[in-house]
């Protein structure tokens, strides 16, 4: 038997089941040694983050914007 489970925003959905203040609020994980983004919140996709967005280009305008940023956590 195989099962396939498919959801959207994964690690970034993830990360508001566990801390519930983030909800609503643009979030990012990024890959392995924070290289670049491997998932985004609605509303992340909403401000034009895009996937495999580059870190170091992008730290600034996260800030500014008030994007929450995580390292991926495999152990979710």
């Amino acid at each position: 038997m195989c099962a396939l489970a498919d959801a959207n925003n994964f690690y970034a959905s993830c990360e508001t089941v566990f801390r519930p203040d983030l909800r609503g609020k643009p979030v990012v994980v990024v890959s392995n040694n924070d290289g670049c983004v491997i998932a985004r919140s609605a509303e992340a996709k909403c401000m034009g983050i895009k996937m495999a967005a580059p870190l170091f280009q992008n730290e600034r305008f996260f800030r500014q914007n008030g994007v929450q940023v995580f390292s991926s956590n495999y152990e979710l």
